[in-house]
């Protein structure tokens, strides 16, 4: 059984219709910057992971199939039966195990500063572990650190990200985190059929451009069409810190303006 997941919809009824996942630790308004520019051109669904945001926070460990068979009931709910799929980090992870598993359900993929496994899992279960006893503040300014370049760090727009995480939920989070620990992606790479594009921010410490390079060797085995992009000025939130770049690179890969 699926949970409640909180989601907005935006962009003509008849557009193409873009499924976006955020990161660990934000919600679905970390897209809000690309929003305008994808919104005039697709059918934009952003939604927010279990545990987050305005989604049902059951009790964890969750796991990566899980969190993509919860977007997968979103999308049965909307009538949806394929859609471009994008998201950043955990919101990455989640649309290449539905793009591996399901292939019939996804038009074009579009991953930026992801990855398909990032040890060592012990750490994430610490993470998960420190939430759950003293909090979400006790792993805020390490997770604010890797998400932004220091000089970004200090603009309002970083800093209310980071009173945002502060308010997520801490079993969610620690949720996720288990999620993370237990994924390993990479043997499912070559199962992917949509047409895929990966972005890696060039001071990105959580998934560096290496983490990319895996992805897109490991889809090109496979023999779908995919390509990396990198963007110079971005840390882990990439999409944030580089909005119009990244939106540019989106657009370009999932296709012209509806109509």
């Amino acid at each position: 059984m699926t949970h409640r997941l909180g989601y907005d919809v935006h962009g003509p009824d008849d557009a193409p219709v873009l499924v976006l996942g955020s990161s660990l630790g934000t919600t679905r308004a970390m897209w809000d910057p690309q929003l305008p520019m994808l919104s005039a051109r697709f059918r934009v669904v952003r939604y927010d992971h279990l545990g987050h945001g305005e989604s049902e926070v059951p009790p964890g460990p969750y796991s990566i199939e899980g969190l993509a068979a919860e977007l997968v009931g979103l999308l049965d709910s909307l009538g949806v039966r394929q859609a471009h799929l994008g998201g950043l980090s955990l919101g990455g992870m989640v649309a290449l195990q539905v793009a591996a598993t399901m292939p019939e359900r996804v038009d074009r993929l579009a991953l930026v500063c992801s990855s398909a496994r990032i040890p060592p899992e012990q750490a994430w279960r610490d993470r998960a572990h420190a939430v759950r006893t003293e909090g979400m503040r006790s792993i805020s300014e390490p997770v604010v650190a890797r998400w932004f370049t220091p000089a970004f760090a200090q603009t309002p727009t970083a800093k209310a990200l980071h009173t945002d995480l502060l308010d997520i939920p801490a079993e969610g989070y620690a949720g996720c985190c288990e999620a993370i620990a237990a994924m390993d992606l990479r043997p499912l790479l070559a199962q992917v059929r949509s047409p895929t594009l990966v972005v890696a921010g060039l001071q990105d410490p959580a998934t560096p451009v290496e983490h990319a390079q895996s992805i897109v060797d490991g889809v090109a085995h496979g023999g779908a069409p995919v390509r990396l992009e990198t963007v110079d000025g971005a840390a882990h939130l990439g999409s944030v810190e580089r909005p119009d770049e990244i939106g540019r690179l989106l657009v370009d890969h999932l296709g012209p303006p509806a109509g």
